[in-house]
């Protein structure tokens, strides 16, 4: 399995930075936002989880160029909040986040939105 790593070169070696560090950066910045409920997994970290493997990157797929990277974060977020208003908010935290941990200039910041949390009130009435 090849790993993915932004690579720093200075006199004394180089600084070696793995997609999945970004994702987790990028993972706790949109959890850190209010009415974000959960990161949604695809299959590799569903598969992963049933055998007792925690992800702390879940919900979040990342690919890095020499000083770019581009992230993409699948959110669930909570019913009755302003959906545009917290994918904006969420933009603005992993920008932020790992621009500020890793020097990568995050060019795109996609936000998906795969599901809405309702209240188990009103889960039990549909």
């Amino acid at each position: 399995m090849t790993e993915n790593y932004l690579i720093e070169t200075k006199n004394n070696g180089e600084v070696r930075i793995s997609e999945d560090v970004i994702a987790t950066i990028a993972v706790v910045a949109a959890e850190s936002v209010e009415g974000v409920v959960d990161m949604q997994s695809n299959l590799k970290y569903s598969v992963t989880e049933m055998f007792g493997v925690k992800n702390q990157n879940k919900g979040v797929k990342v690919s890095i160029g020499e000083k770019e990277a581009v992230i993409d974060t699948f959110i669930t977020v909570e019913y009755g909040k302003n959906i545009v208003e917290v994918c904006k908010e969420v933009q603005v935290k992993i920008k932020e986040a790992v621009e500020s941990m890793t020097d990568l200039e995050v060019v795109e910041a996609n936000i998906h939105v795969s599901g809405i949390a309702l209240p188990d009130k009103e889960k039990a009435r549909l």
